[in-house]
């Protein structure tokens, strides 16, 4: 093994024996006191991380529920303040160096230790650590007083010299969608978000670790570690790297006091045989466990674990034939990005527990996509969303918390949004999900183009876009450039749906569907390069329809569910493209059904034709993955938890291996898309089928000639349709390609002549829940299974063909008796119970 050391005085075979760091962390998290204008007590027995909205929890109607989130603004406009008292041991006291760390402070606070005045924050998205060794004491109380962000915010509008868009949120560094959003809540929430904790250790501490990929060569990957002190060293100390918890064979020993006052040491070392981290739909998200260690006379200091998968990233923006290219290369392969917009999931995020991460990116998994956008209005995630998308191989395109909004320019806020963009990067670097730095969302093409310019003078547009360009091409690049490698983009979109170059070049947000209210077809006729936005509303769950309404019914026409639309068109163009594509129903239950149908019908155009245009679009990105709320939303995935159709759509959508159906100029074109990094190659049928199972129309092609090249979209059949006699609103249209099949049809689902159905079903228990196999006599659209129990169905919103055996799973911990419900576009309701173990029932 070749080894590279920069700045070495001494190379020996060595062993290191395993021995504690002297290091210690105090967490400060129980028995705190919340309390009102330093007076009312809310609470004595707190634990932190808790904010002032979550504390107030057992006190109150829930916010979630009916329209009790207008009765919570009051708190925003309060000051509080959290005490706690805490004892120190000896041992820590006796510590060189103590420093007091909060990890997220939302926002505005000064906080006293032993009534000394140590700290003041004014930035949710910055870790503060204060040295607090002089008045630290056996027996310490600490008060964090938080004060309302309103006044604060008021005072900074007026201070500047004209009004900024989109309101006085601008002014302060907090999550954005707290203000309230067109799919989430006001509630602005204040207090201690993030763990607090004392830091006591002697000589020195590491401060940061930087894995840094030079480049990989003959499958060997050359690295640096970049190892950063506390402080500057007089001492000689020894630095020694596992990989793997195998100790690499030699030692560095250098003095950091003279060449490195900023206590940077850099380690060259390489790893021969290098097994590559890939997005997991192409191959193994590979994690190298490295470890730092830091010893002083053969004594361990410090140490400090991280995973490092091994991978190259490059976004391609070049000019071409059409405009302008936008894709990624991962480990020197295109990769098409098939994923979603993320946001928090949670309006108060300080109740967003691990097991929430681990379900949520297990579903995305599941769904076949590889990218999430953590979108720019809402948070920099906790450190287990990153360490759960290197695990599982889901790329992440990371917003800097900037959207929708012109923001300031004055040197404070610029002095905190420079310290915020540098230590984000440098939390995150270290994963191998990052694939995007984006400045912002949507702020860029908003001044160009939706009127924030108008009646401003020359003067005051050029000042507004200097305080812009300050931060957006000037800052985030550089910074961006020098603590790492991944690469930046400046604004997403690059255009938007306000100029015709969103078709061109770069990446898009295309709205038209929505809030422009044109037809779905649309997305098939305009497809941009790369497609990071686009979306539609339905309905979430019953049981989050239930749980917003107060009186526990399916009723969307009540006040209490009213409140949950925070789109002020959006029931009536839910209304206006089902009455468009679908049959309408009458009753709020089936109405939400065909809302969910409508969803992914819709979405489904989009997403297929994005994917049959590669290479010309490498990414499909839709709003939104999830919700922070229960609510009418864009989203796949309801803020219980529950799966939309439209999530189980896209999971049949974004397989690597697509076959997907178009009708253009009375011509059936099929499309093989394929993902994998190998030639597909297998028979391929088409038939067209009466609604009783009659075969109207059957082709075949060998294999020999019906193969598809790797990353590659190719039309590998087309059908003349003039010639052929049949009523198209009787029939559905199967594709198989080896043991793909695909489903589609004519006509508009409103338009299908679907017949009355004899539905059949088997039941036995499983481990987990229930097998269920389901059996119909007719054709069966978009079949929805659902229980009174709480659950996971493994396929749902399905079609059945006639006499064709379905068969799938029903995950449920109750224990309570489960009823299976149905509903299909044939007919709106069957009801079955699950028992142990059922032949057919009709």
């Amino acid at each position: 093994m070749r080894i590279s050391l920069f700045i070495i005085l001494t190379i020996l075979i060595s062993s290191c024996k395993e021995e504690r760091p002297n290091k210690e962390r105090q967490f400060i998290e129980s028995n705190w006191s919340l309390y009102q204008d330093d007076h009312h007590m809310v609470s004595d027995t707190l634990t932190i991380p808790l904010t002032v909205h979550s504390a107030y929890l057992p006190q109150l109607n829930h916010p979630f529920i009916g329209n009790n989130e207008d009765s919570l603004q009051w708190m925003t406009e309060l000051d509080w303040t959290y005490e706690t008292v805490f004892t120190v041991d000896k041992a820590t006291l006796a510590k060189e160096y103590t420093t007091l760390n909060f990890e997220g402070i939302d926002t505005y606070a000064s906080i006293e230790l032993n009534g000394h005045e140590i700290l003041e924050t004014d930035n949710a998205f910055l870790h503060w650590e204060v040295d607090v060794k002089s008045i630290l004491k056996k027996e310490n109380k600490l008060v964090v007083k938080i004060k309302s962000p309103l006044e604060i915010e008021a005072q900074k509008a007026l201070a500047n010299p004209y009004t900024l868009p989109e309101g006085n949120r601008v002014y302060t560094r907090k999550a954005q969608y707290q203000y309230g959003w067109d799919w989430g809540p006001k509630l602005n929430t204040m207090g201690i978000w993030k763990p607090v904790y004392l830091e006591a250790y002697n000589d020195f501490k590491i401060k940061d670790i930087y894995i840094k990929q030079n480049f990989v060569q003959d499958s060997t990957a050359n690295l640096t570690a970049q190892i950063k002190l506390s402080q500057p060293l007089e001492e000689k100390v020894t630095y020694q790297i596992k990989v793997n918890d195998s100790l690499y064979p030699f030692k560095i020993t250098d003095s950091l006091s003279v060449y490195n006052k900023d206590a940077t040491q850099e380690i060259h070392f390489e790893i021969p045989q290098v097994q590559l981290w890939w997005p997991h739909n192409i191959g193994d998200p590979y994690l190298y466990e490295i470890e730092v260690l830091v010893l002083k006379d053969q004594k361990v200091i410090d140490s400090k674990k991280l995973k490092r998968g091994i991978r190259t990233i490059e976004l391609v923006n070049e000019p071409d034939e059409h405009g302008t290219t936008f894709y990624f290369i991962v480990n020197n392969v295109p990769v098409y990005m098939k994923g979603a917009n993320y946001i928090p999931q949670n309006s108060m995020q300080d109740l967003v527990t691990d097991d929430h991460y681990e379900k949520l990116l297990s579903d995305v998994k599941e769904a076949n996509m590889n990218m999430l956008r953590v979108w720019g209005g809402g948070i920099y995630e906790n450190d287990i969303f990153y360490e759960k998308c290197d695990e599982k191989g889901i790329l992440v395109w990371q917003d800097f918390m900037f959207a929708c909004a012109m923001y300031p320019g004055d040197a404070r806020f610029r002095e905190s949004v420079t310290n915020e963009i540098k230590q984000q990067i440098t939390r995150l670097r270290n994963h191998s999900s990052i694939a995007l730095w984006c400045g912002n969302n949507e702020t860029s093409e908003a001044w160009h183009n939706w009127g924030w310019q108008e009646g401003r003078s020359q003067a005051e547009r050029d000042s507004i876009w200097e305080d812009y360009r300050a931060v957006f091409q000037i800052a985030m690049p550089k910074y961006v450039s020098e603590l790492t490698k991944e690469p930046y983009w400046e604004s997403s979109p690059e255009y938007g749906r306000g100029n015709p170059k969103y078709e061109f070049e770069g990446d898009a947000h295309d709205w038209r569907v929505w809030h422009d209210a044109y037809p779905f077809e649309h997305f098939e006729e305009h497809v941009p390069r790369f497609m990071s936005e686009f979306g539609f509303q339905s309905h979430p769950s019953y049981e989050a329809i239930r749980y917003i309404n107060e009186d526990g019914r399916i009723n969307i026409q009540s006040d209490d569910y009213a409140s949950h639309q925070k789109h002020a068109r959006g029931n009536e163009l839910i209304r206006e493209y089902m009455e468009h594509d679908f049959p309408v129903p009458t009753s709020d239950e089936d109405y939400v059904y065909v809302s969910q149908l409508l969803q992914a019908y819709g979405m489904s155009k989009g997403i297929q034709s994005h994917r049959r245009a590669r290479p010309y679009n490498m990414g499909t990105l839709y709003w939104q993955l999830n919700d922070c709320w229960p609510a009418v939303s864009w989203s796949s995935i309801d803020y219980f938890g529950n799966w939309k159709a439209l999530h189980y759509q896209v999971k049949r959508d974004f397989e690597n291996v697509l076959i997907s159906n178009v009708v253009e100029n009375d011509i059936l074109k099929t499309h093989i898309v394929n993902d994998n990094q190998e030639t597909v190659v297998a028979d391929f049928k088409i038939e067209i089928i009466d609604f009783k199972g009659k075969v109207i129309y059957r082709e075949m092609i060998d294999s020999s000639v019906a193969y598809v090249k790797p990353n590659y979209s190719e039309v590998i059949h087309s059908l003349q349709l003039k010639d052929l006699v049949f009523n198209r609103s009787n029939v559905y249209i199967k594709t198989s390609y080896g043991s793909l099949e695909k489903i589609s049809f004519f006509k508009k689902p409103k338009e299908l002549n679907l017949l009355k159905v004899d539905l059949a079903m088997k039941s036995s228990k499983t481990k987990n829940g229930y097998k269920i196999t389901l059996k119909s006599n007719v054709f069966t659209k978009d079949l929805f299974l659902y229980s009174n129990v709480n659950g996971h169905f493994s396929d749902n919103f399905f079609n059945l063909e006639p006499n064709v055996e379905k068969t799938l799973y029903f995950e449920t911990n109750s224990d309570e008796g489960a009823v299976l419900n149905m509903k299909s576009l044939n007919e709106m309701n069957y009801k079955y119970e699950l028992i142990e173990d059922t032949e057919y029932c009709y």
